[in-house]
């Protein structure tokens, strides 16, 4: 159960090591026959089919368990995403997105998924390079002058949409959209409860930091604005 990669890593090296096959030999029979099959396509086909049937059995075995659960959603992730851009599998074919989707594990992966986030968010205010500029001696780079903690906060906004914008209806990833949105509200209460600690030194340099996070926030999401 621990090692999710030892099954989905095999089925992408028989993918790939049975292409040149596929193609060369079964491929010119099924154009002979005038059928409309594509040899490659099929065999992947097959082979994620046998991974669903792996997944709906070992999903409800590590439910519960956080870590478990976490690491075999990231090894599916990144077996998607290899199975899509290195061996042409459709989108219209089933995939394992369709199992994530499926709704006690969809909820439970928001769950974790929220979980992650917020001590990601703990971990990321508490540091003592918060509020200090990952550019600050470059400023043809620093324009914007974004603490570290706003900068990381929205790479970790950026992950999360990268992470669900393959799931197959809207409704879900809706769901992930509203998540997103709860952690901007969580990340601009933290903010507020930083920024009435500073009130007496308004011109202070943490002060400041906290007006480039909102204003570097803001602009990041205006430019997001227009990706559906």
């Amino acid at each position: 159960l621990n090692k999710p990669e030892w099954y989905l890593t095999q089925v992408l090296m028989w993918i790939g090591n049975h292409s040149k096959f596929l193609d060369d030999k079964i491929q010119p029979i099924l154009d002979k026959a005038g059928s409309s099959v594509n040899a490659g396509l099929e065999f992947s086909r097959a082979l994620v089919m046998l991974i669903l049937e792996k997944l709906a059995a070992d999903i409800p075995c590590l439910l519960y368990d956080d870590t478990l659960f976490c690491h075999l959603v990231d090894e599916v992730l990144l077996f998607e995403r290899e199975l899509y851009s290195i061996h042409g599998y459709l989108s219209s074919f089933p995939s394992c997105m369709h199992i994530l989707s499926e709704e006690s594990c969809f909820q439970r992966w928001l769950t974790v998924e929220k979980k992650f986030a917020l001590q990601k968010m703990d971990s990321m205010l508490s540091s003592e390079a918060a509020w200090i500029s990952q550019y600050k001696d470059i400023t043809d780079v620093d324009e914007m002058k974004v603490p570290d903690c706003a900068e990381t906060f929205m790479t970790l906004l950026l992950v999360i949409t990268d992470r669900y914008k393959n799931l197959p209806t809207a409704s879900r990833k809706l769901q992930f959209l509203g998540l997103q949105k709860e952690l901007v509200d969580d990340f601009r209460i933290r903010l507020t409860q930083v920024m009435k600690e500073e009130t007496r030194a308004s011109l202070g340099f943490r002060y400041c930091a906290i007006l480039n996070a909102v204003n570097y926030i803001a602009t990041v999401l205006a430019d997001w604005a227009d990706n559906v």
